[in-house]
């Protein structure tokens, strides 16, 4: 009698992976993902967020592929959505990609903890909470990781890892073999507010937009001299409207709150871009215009 061969369930090989909140950084991680051949369930509460991910996932597929960043064929088709986690048991591995707020963070963990089998990584993709923080709100905590992928996915290949005082050697080993599969390099650092990107990062955005608050130059300068002068890749104000400048503002509360630290008291000038709805790219302004591309 011939045996069936061994299918291998075990977390550390991805099969199928759940993405939580359709915004920017959930779009692209679930474009990555799909790209690199893992089915995705994307899950959001909102309807019609989840209605225009589709498409906004479509479109950054194919930037992705015109720049080369991303193999030419990718399966769309592998993508389900919903608007409640039910589908998530299934999943070999959760992200969470919700807005940077501890509370809606830790009650999304602890729903998501109990839906998923025990062993699957809890992958929190926060920009500033400090992983073991989040972690003590899923019923196991050591399922428990974090990310930071940087905006968009498929153009940077690095991505920043967070092992919590509680995490597993199993799931640091799944998410090591996750972003393997994805394509991307892992940096491992140890848990603290702001981790090491969003602390030195932050921070500094923070400080160019002060001084274009008080006058001392434009945006557009503040930016060309830190392309020409230091070497940032893309300025850091431009950098703002990527990252989202209601995302930003979160993040750096975070980090005032947890560090002390006054330098990351978001700037008047920020908290007005917020109030004003000038989030950056995706609301088609910020420090810049980007209406025509939108």
């Amino acid at each position: 009698m011939t045996r069936a061969p061994h299918k291998d369930t075990s977390p550390s090989t991805p099969r199928r992976i759940a993405v939580l909140g359709a915004g920017v950084m959930g779009v692209g991680i679930t474009a990555l993902a799909l790209s690199h051949g893992l089915p995705v369930l994307l899950v959001d509460p909102d309807p019609a967020q989840l209605g225009r991910a589709r498409a906004r996932i479509g479109d950054e597929l194919r930037m992705a592929q015109l720049m080369g960043h991303l193999p030419a064929a990718a399966d769309t088709a592998a993508l389900d959505t919903a608007a409640v986690p039910d589908g998530v048991s299934d999943a070999t591995a959760v992200i969470e990609a919700i807005t940077e707020d501890t509370a809606l963070k830790a009650r999304v963990l602890t729903e998501i903890s109990a839906r998923v089998r025990p062993g699957t990584p809890l992958i929190t993709n926060t920009s500033s909470i400090p992983v073991g923080e989040l972690a003590g709100h899923a019923l196991r905590p050591g399922d428990v990781v974090g990310t930071h992928f940087m905006n968009p996915p498929y153009l940077i290949p690095t991505v920043e890892v967070i092992r919590g005082p509680r995490t597993s050697e199993v799931t640091m080993a799944a998410v090591g073999a996750l972003l393997g599969t994805l394509g991307r390099r892992q940096v491992v650092v140890r848990d603290a507010p702001g981790f090491v990107t969003s602390r030195v990062l932050h921070p500094m955005i923070n400080d160019a937009a002060r001084v274009v608050q008080e006058g001392t130059a434009s945006a557009e300068a503040v930016d060309a001299l830190m392309e020409g002068c230091l070497g940032h890749p893309t300025g850091p104000l431009r950098t703002a409207d990527l990252i989202g400048i209601d995302n930003l503002v979160d993040s750096l509360r975070v980090l005032h709150e947890r560090t002390g630290d006054d330098g990351c008291r978001p700037c008047d000038l920020l908290l007005d871009k917020v109030r004003h709805g000038l989030l950056g790219r995706k609301s088609g302004r910020g420090f810049y215009d980007y209406q025509e591309e939108n």
